[in-house]
């Protein structure tokens, strides 16, 4: 987790993805009208955010998901990416008690 947060843009990201509605507006404007994915913001308005290339997002978010800090869902060809809300907790409570 450390590591994944080490990077300022991934840090970024994670920031925004607390309050997709605000950082996001497009969100899920891919998914049909009866398909919600809470707090899901698709890996293409992240790159557009973070003016990055696409596969340097997709590993930044990958490295986040693989650490716990992101969960990921998949409808059809898109991605979506939100906070994993549980395991960030853990990690603020760790370093609130152990540090």
């Amino acid at each position: 987790m450390f590591k994944a947060l080490s990077n300022r843009t991934r840090l970024q990201i994670l920031q925004w993805l607390k309050e997709p509605e605000q950082h996001f507006p497009k969100q899920q404007a891919h998914l049909p009208k009866e398909v919600s994915i809470k707090g899901g913001v698709c890996v293409g308005d992240i790159q557009d955010k973070v003016n990055l290339s696409q596969s340097t997002v997709s590993h930044y978010l990958s490295m986040m998901q693989k650490a716990g800090l992101l969960e990921a869902v998949r409808y059809g060809q898109w991605t979506y990416y939100r906070r994993n809300e549980d395991n960030i907790k853990r990690l603020a409570r760790f370093l609130d008690q152990e540090i």
